[in-house]
């Protein structure tokens, strides 16, 4: 069974804020190549991502762009990623589960411990963020 609820226990810690020092704008963008790449590749995953994604390259440089603001501070995204989201059809807490899987593969290659655990954090609070989002669109238990 996938459940989500976990992804948004009180239990876990508070991020420190994003910090240019934090990383370097070569580690974010390695990191969301990496990750995405293997999101292409993966047989549950990837046909999801591949019939939302008509222009990878345009949305690559979005998610760096996002994740630079997340984990750097540099607030280049502009954006609202719920309502996107919100909109797919037919997510299951077990494809945010292998979105988080597989995130945490591609963090774990890293070389920065540092990176990896915040990214880790904050992956997992975007995942359930992005689940309770959707359910709440789709009358899921967590709507209102």
């Amino acid at each position: 069974m996938c459940a989500m609820r976990d992804a948004m226990e009180p239990g876990l810690s508070e991020l420190p804020k994003p910090h240019p020092e934090f990383c370097t704008e070569e580690e974010v963008s390695r990191l969301v190549h990496a990750f995405y790449s293997k999101v292409r590749r993966d047989a549950v995953l990837g046909p999801i991502f591949e019939s939302h994604v008509p222009e990878w390259d345009r949305h690559l440089a979005k998610l760096v762009d996002f994740w630079s603001s997340a984990l750097r501070g540099t607030a280049r995204y502009r954006g609202s990623p719920m309502p996107r989201h919100a909109a797919l059809p037919g997510l299951t807490p077990c494809l945010f589960h292998r979105w988080l899987a597989l995130f945490r593969e591609t963090t774990a290659s890293l070389d920065n411990p540092a990176l990896q655990a915040r990214a880790d954090d904050l992956a997992h609070r975007i995942a359930g963020s992005l689940w309770y989002g959707y359910q709440s669109r789709h009358g899921g238990p967590g709507a209102k």
